[in-house]
């Protein structure tokens, strides 16, 4: 009998610290991800209009999740229509997006190639030089990177 009790408290011994060990790294997960602050870059370059339809459900899907998350879509290439007032099919639902802090910002080198002006994109969309520097530039800022 005293054998099976001495067993006993030898085992509780061992394993109250590695469940409070457990408890401590469970809380301290739950806290990271309550106060982590994200940070998104979507890379789109593609015309594809049923992709760019995925786009903006995933979009909605992740400040529906995470309403503090910060994302920049850099437009570039052959998507740049998705930026150009009359020829854009998601231009409701990128001013929808815009007033919950998305940033869709459209590349100005792919802009002089096809002759875009700035005045011809959508309301609220800022221009940056060159659409691959400004996402190398904020993956070097440790921003989340997706190509799209």
């Amino acid at each position: 009998m005293k054998l099976k009790l001495i067993m006993l408290v030898l085992v509780a011994t061992l394993v109250a610290p590695l469940s409070m060990a457990q408890a401590q790294t469970k809380a301290k997960a739950k806290k990271t991800e309550q106060t982590s602050q994200r940070n998104i870059v979507y890379d789109l370059s593609v015309a594809d209009t049923a992709m760019h339809a995925g786009l903006m459900r995933q979009l909605n899907n992740i400040k529906r999740g995470w309403p503090d998350a910060q994302i920049e879509v850099v437009v570039h290439g052959k998507a740049l229509n998705l930026l150009v007032t009359g020829k854009s099919t998601q231009a409701d639902a990128i001013k929808e997006l815009q007033a919950k802090g998305v940033i869709f910002a459209a590349c100005e080198n792919t802009m002089k190639r096809a002759k875009v002006e700035k005045s011809q994109l959508l309301p609220g969309v800022p221009t940056v030089p060159m659409g691959i520097g400004e996402i190398v530039t904020k993956q070097e800022e440790g921003w989340s990177y997706i190509k799209f």
